[in-house]
């Protein structure tokens, strides 16, 4: 197979103009230095501008496509679009080549192949979204529509499973496609997007978020405590840094990071939870005074049972604090208030 695109560029540029040929082949990288040069460069070669070499390009390919040669390899062509109909019709360049050849060299032949058939269509990277190619410009028109709506319902904090959004992204195309397949393709399209992405533990985001893109130990330590679910100390946390993601994390670094963000509260000696679930910034005795703030009187044991959803301390500290008479009062009926 590889061979066969190998082949059909050396039909097609046989017949051409000598230069025309040099730049096909230096731009398309079908020789044997396999890096696609710019026009620019190209242009300092020849000492020509690369206006004039895009003019060549252009010339050269039109030459092609009128050509006996192009029309006879036109099952060549049809095998390729047949390939890329069932991958869905609309693909991202980089990863359409990827499953097609390892090495650049063939990739290189095979893109020019898009290039030069007319089946094929080329949509340029802009700020939402990858190279990609479609042999159906409406479809492509349309999965770019679902996956705009799409990311209108993500947050900076957002955080999905693959399967959770591949069923969301589905659900969308299907208010704009009528065949049923189309849930198939989903996964593929979703790499299509700028906008999302997909994190090292396999969650996906906005590319724009800090949950994605990490930059920095607050981050990493924001999808470990995601992950496991539960208080970690300090200490812990950097060394599931070090073990989930490879990069070091030094304890006291991580200690220091974490009780400067928002998204984490000191919740024991050395103990850190995510405020998301529900934990607050305080010592116990602030976590008291709230909780009879909110709550009216408490006796004990329900003062305890309540901090203990907040903080892990031990029942004791929390008694300790509770007597303390600058802030709290007993009632006659046992039950604890706010003084004053």
């Amino acid at each position: 197979m590889e061979n066969s695109y190998k082949e059909t560029t050396k039909k097609l540029l046989a017949d051409l103009p000598e230069r025309s040929r040099a730049v096909l082949v230096k731009r398309y990288g079908l020789g044997k230095n396999t890096k696609r040069e710019t026009l620019e460069a190209i242009g300092q070669e020849y000492q020509i501008t690369r206006e004039r070499v895009r003019q060549i390009e252009a010339f050269a390919l039109n030459l092609i496509k009128k050509s006996k040669v192009y029309v006879a390899l036109g099952t060549a062509f049809d095998r390729l679009k047949q390939t890329m109909d069932e991958a869905g019709g609309l693909v991202h360049e980089q990863i359409f080549l990827d499953s097609l050849a390892k090495d650049q060299g063939t990739q290189n032949h095979i893109h020019f192949a898009l290039v030069v058939s007319d089946a094929f269509t080329k949509l340029k990277e802009d700020d939402y979204f990858h190279h990609r190619w479609t042999t159906d410009p409406a479809l492509a028109a349309q999965v770019h529509s679902s996956l705009q709506n799409l990311c209108v319902n993500f947050n900076e904090n957002d955080l999905i499973s693959e399967d959770d959004l591949v069923k969301k992204f589905s659900a969308e195309l299907q208010e704009i496609l009528t065949d049923p397949k189309v849930a198939r393709f989903a996964d593929k399209w979703l790499r299509l997007s700028k906008a999302l992405a997909k994190n090292p533990l396999g969650e996906w985001g906005l590319a724009s978020s800090p949950n994605i893109r990490m930059r920095g130990i607050r981050d990493f330590a924001y999808l470990v405590l995601r992950q496991k679910q539960a208080p970690l100390h300090f200490s812990e946390v950097a060394r599931q840094i070090q073990k989930i993601f490879g990069r070091q994390a030094h304890s006291a670094t991580c200690h220091n990071e974490l009780i400067k963000d928002g998204r984490f509260v000191l919740v024991g000696r050395g103990l850190y939870a995510l405020s998301e679930w529900g934990y607050t910034k305080g010592t116990v005795i602030e976590v008291i005074k709230r909780l009879l703030r909110d709550r009216g009187p408490l006796t004990r044991d329900q003062v305890i049972e309540q901090v203990m959803k907040e903080r892990q301390v031990k029942h004791n500290t929390i008694i300790v604090n509770l007597q303390n008479t600058r802030h709290f009062q007993r009632l006659p009926e046992g039950k604890f208030t706010l003084l004053g």
